[in-house]
């Protein structure tokens, strides 16, 4: 790994001369009480806080405050709801992740919001007034946000079921295409002639064998059963482990030929010589591959845009907890400023004893983060984060984390 001051890059060695560099990138939300104005309260971090991180405003619109028991219920309902919102945006990060089979320039490059990529959309928020109206009143702002990425979420499991069921499926055939001659599907290598077929009394046999057993086999197989017939093998093809071979006898000893197989470890494969259906497998595997084909562009590009969605909603739950638990902590009238702050990462923990030193007086507890058995004192709820004397949340915009989940639609 690489530190510098501002992110982490990790590059994971991906063959002899290629890299995959993912960039790990972590946001405070903070929110302060206003001076005489909220702008002397931005002025005032940055004064203090001009090494250690780089800072913007948060801008939220006057939103409508409501009664003190709607306050104190929905900052516990926001808590659930920003889980909820980030878990759903990550998911369809993974969904499109397996679509694009891994193509993780495509797909860093798929990870817009508004055709901003999410450092510019983050640092350059503002609220989308005409799809979430800052005049409803809170519960009913809530519920159209989550609904819209509730909406999103089972869609999400419709979509990417059938197209990663499609997949899968294409998948398993692909993989008795290839591999050993011991799984492989063997219709793909054999031919009408190497078969005695419409015989009530002689079969031909599909045998595998070891190429370190070849001579073996060439010199033993007329002698394994009674019946064998003679010279009736053919080598159908071989590749460095294996060769696969016909062999022709009669119906009766088949069993007692494939007993002796066994013991000398030659493995008789179980396969009856069909036209129609070694035709109606390859016309399967051309139609799963058609459906995938026709699927692949218009779930991409629906997964692009609901990730934009998604993590617009999420960001805009973000600014109602921050406005929720701002107006419990700092009470009325609203006077705070949110500020979205990038952490320096070698300075990250002085930058928490400054903000915690200077910022000590809002809360009897003393200046420094506080680990209350796990919980957060924000506002008048607990949540599970320690405690500091400012209204805080973090936002990690790695998205690329979460390709590596496996996916349980």
């Amino acid at each position: 790994y690489r530190v510098s001051s501002e992110k982490v890059s990790i590059h994971i060695k991906k063959n002899q001369h290629q890299y995959l560099t993912l960039v790990v990138m972590d946001y405070w939300l903070i929110s302060l009480p206003g001076e005489k104005t909220p702008q002397q309260a931005f002025d005032k971090l940055n004064a203090i806080t001009s090494t250690l991180s780089v800072n913007w405003k948060f801008n939220t619109p006057e939103l409508k405050v409501g009664t003190l028991d709607v306050l104190v219920g929905l900052s516990d309902e926001l808590a659930k709801h920003d889980t909820f919102c980030e878990a759903t945006t990550r998911r369809v990060v993974s969904v499109l992740s397996d679509v694009l089979e891994g193509g993780q320039t495509k797909l860093q490059e798929s990870l817009k919001v508004n055709g901003l990529d999410l450092e510019s959309y983050l640092t350059r928020f503002t609220w989308e007034t005409g799809k979430y109206p800052p005049k409803q009143p809170l519960p009913s702002l809530t519920e159209i946000i989550v609904g819209q990425v509730a909406k999103i979420e089972a869609d999400l499991k419709t979509r990417a079921k059938n197209y990663l069921d499609l997949k899968n499926n294409l998948s398993q055939l692909d993989r008795k295409e290839t591999g050993s001659l011991m799984t492989k599907n063997l219709g793909a290598l054999v031919k009408r002639e190497h078969f005695v077929l419409d015989s009530d009394y002689l079969i031909t046999l599909l045998v595998v064998v070891p190429q370190a057993s070849a001579n073996d086999w060439w010199l033993k197989y007329e002698r394994l059963a009674d019946f064998v017939v003679p010279r009736s093998s053919q080598l159908v093809t071989q590749d460095s482990d294996h060769m696969l071979v016909t062999v022709t006898l009669f119906r009766r000893c088949q069993d007692d030929f494939k007993h002796k197989c066994r013991e000398n470890k030659f493995m008789v494969r179980d396969f009856v010589y069909d036209e129609k259906s070694l035709q109606d497998s390859k016309n399967e595997r051309a139609r799963l591959a058609d459906d995938k084909q026709r699927q692949y562009a218009p779930l991409v590009r629906w997964l692009s845009v609901n990730f934009s969605e998604s993590f617009i909603a999420w960001v805009h739950i973000k600014a109602l907890r921050v406005f929720v638990e701002s107006v419990l902590r700092y009470g009325l009238p609203v006077n705070f400023q949110p500020v979205l702050m990038r952490p320096n990462r070698k300075t990250a923990k002085k930058l928490r004893d400054t903000l915690a030193s200077t910022y000590r007086y809002l809360d009897h507890m003393g200046g420094t983060p506080v680990e209350m058995g796990g919980a957060e004192m924000t506002g008048l709820m607990p949540t599970q984060q320690a405690y500091h004397p400012y209204v805080f949340y973090e936002i990690s915009i790695n998205m690329m984390d979460s390709t590596g989940k496996k996916n349980t639609f």
